[in-house]
């Protein structure tokens, strides 16, 4: 196993369809480019489905790396088809699979010399299983994965953002405008924002209706990469904010 899983916090990048379909009948550094995408975003809602099932925090470091070493190792992502449903979907059967059946033989493997893993950065994946903790028992898992899911892929939307303020010629506006994002229609207000961005009025209402529109733009390139068709984009936009709201 190369150093295929090292991690780069914070850097924004968008899993699609096309680059695991791309892995498919291809070198070796392909595939391992494109389980690596997947590692990068989608490990920490994987690790929270794991840890969910009852695993402690070691066994599901080791399950979650292993998984993904197996999708690069084995060729499981020749299964994988866009036309098939989701991605999400793809990886929590993937998963499902892999605990049911390889975790044995990976624990084997391991006793008997197997290759080296690399060290498991897991610690989003814990922030996310302890911040559900509290979650009651009856939320199926498959529930609470794919909130996870829309988690993260809020929060890779928001780092992207926070990179292009970052970047722009008032940095400090994204502090100030993030709030905006949760707010109420009608519960944003303007003037107060005005004051701390030392805009007119007129002027902050127009920041703050960009900043929505752009965190959207984001947002919805995010998603169009998960699903097989653009067709899907709008309804799996609505699906991951609806369970971000179900209790």
């Amino acid at each position: 196993m190369t150093n295929a899983f090292r991690t780069h916090s914070g850097e924004f990048h968008t899993t699609r369809w096309s680059i695991v379909i791309g892995a498919q009948g291809h070198s070796a550094a392909d595939v391992n480019a494109s389980v690596e995408s997947l590692y990068r975003q989608y490990l920490s809602p994987l690790y929270a489905y794991v840890r969910r099932r009852g695993y402690s925090p070691h066994d599901a470091q080791d399950l979650t790396h292993d998984f993904f070493s197996r999708l690069l190792e084995k060729g499981w992502l020749s299964s994988a088809q866009p036309d098939r449903g989701r991605l999400r979907t793809f990886l929590l059967m993937a998963m499902k699979r892999f605990l049911a059946n390889e975790w044995d033989r990976a624990k084997a493997e391991k006793r008997g010399g197997g290759s080296q893993l690399v060290s498991l950065q897991s610690e989003e994946g814990e922030r996310l299983f302890s911040a559900n903790a509290a979650a009651s028992s009856t939320v199926p898992d498959e529930l609470q994965f794919d909130r996870n899911w829309a988690m993260v892929l809020m929060q890779t939307t928001l780092d992207h953002l926070r990179r292009e303020y970052e970047r722009s010629t008032r940095p400090g506006d994204f502090a100030v405008l993030k709030s905006c994002l949760t707010a109420e229609r009608g519960g944003i207000d303007y003037p107060v924002i005005a004051r701390e961005l030392q805009l007119l009025p007129a002027s902050a209402r127009s920041l703050v209706h960009r900043f929505r529109r752009r965190f959207r733009e984001i947002f919805r390139a995010e998603v169009a990469g998960t699903v097989s068709s653009p067709e899907e984009v709008e309804d799996e936009m609505r699906a991951l904010i609806l369970t971000l709201g179900q209790r």
